[in-house]
């Protein structure tokens, strides 16, 4: 064999090669784009799950709901002083139980916010390393407490205590139903704003500090402005909390359909007349029944309302900040 032969098999040979190495190499190519598109695909069908969840809740409420009006008018629904859809002379006044709803979560934000934005503050700005990492989770583990726990608690410890200071407070009550709804709220409140606040930029602290300011000026006047949009978001899952909360108020609220806001006093709110109803011996179907998707989708909509106020305030607060 001739050298020129020679040369040309190893050029064929290498052409070979580096053909085969293209065809390995496009062949790993497309099946890595196979398994990132299979992995995409799952995760996009987990998180197409909490959206077909939503509307697979809010297609059940509607329905319901819908064959609800039929039978009670709207207007009856939103303007009657009355809610005793179980007797006999039913009424279906809905702001008997948002009178409940409201008041309830009035008291316990009042408890939850002042005390989450103070601890917040203090683990931000104030605390140590150690304290902080200390604190915090034994704070968080508030809310890992079953809600039912907390009922009792307010049944049997706080309104005790209440009653020392209120003789006339009735066993069952709002208030103390709110001040433990307040401090099971509290861990949302704190943790979610402390977060917020140590995202503010260390840069911002120090140009305070260069101005003379103290740690105190500096937390109230710059790191709390600073980190709204985030606290704001704190405040409103709180309040989405306090709304939404069911066990607490059906053992220590009295379930007792009032109109009042007065906190001394029994009430019933949306969440815990569910409860109450979803317990009973009511036939499906019935029109006492079907109260509970309609009580179900206002307490939604109130939600959702929420929500919408608290993504605002993020995309205002984040403009100016």
């Amino acid at each position: 064999m001739t050298a020129s032969a020679t040369a040309d098999r190893i050029v064929t040979n290498e052409r070979l090669t580096g053909a085969a190495r293209l065809a390995e190499l496009a062949a790993i190519k497309a099946k890595r784009k196979r398994t990132d598109r299979i992995v995409e695909l799952l995760l996009l069908s987990a998180a197409c799950v909490s959206v077909f969840t939503t509307l697979g809740i809010v297609y059940i409420l509607l329905k319901e709901s819908v064959v609800f009006f039929s039978s009670v008018p709207v207007w009856d629904f939103l303007t009657d002083s009355q809610w005793t859809p179980l007797f006999d002379d039913a009424h279906f006044g809905i702001t008997v139980l948002l009178a409940g709803t409201v008041s309830s979560s009035l008291v316990a934000l009042l408890i939850a916010i002042p005390l989450g934005t103070v601890i917040a503050i203090y683990l931000s700005e104030f605390a140590g390393y150690k304290t902080r990492e200390s604190l915090k989770p034994v704070l968080e583990m508030l809310s890992g407490v079953p809600t039912i726990i907390y009922g009792y608690f307010a049944l049997l410890v706080v309104t005790p205590l209440l009653q020392k200071v209120y003789p006339g407070l009735p066993t069952f009550s709002i208030l103390s139903a709110g001040i433990v709804m307040g401090i099971m709220i509290i861990p949302y409140v704190s943790s979610l704003s402390e977060d917020a606040m140590r995202a503010v930029p260390m840069s911002l602290r120090e140009g305070s500090y260069a101005m003379g300011a103290t740690r105190f000026q500096t937390a109230t006047r710059v790191v709390v402005p600073a980190a709204f949009s985030g606290i704001a978001s704190a405040y409103i899952l709180g309040i989405s909390r306090a709304v939404g909360e069911t066990m607490i108020l059906a053992v220590a609220a009295g379930m007792q359909p009032n109109l009042s806001l007065n906190p001394l006093e029994p009430a019933a709110t949306i969440t815990s007349y569910i409860v109450q109803v979803a317990l009973g011996d009511l036939p499906h179907g019935s029109v006492g029944y079907q109260t509970i998707f309609a009580a179900g989708l206002t307490l939604m909509l109130m939600t959702l309302l929420f929500n919408m106020l608290g993504y605002w305030l993020r995309r205002k607060y984040r403009e100016v900040y």
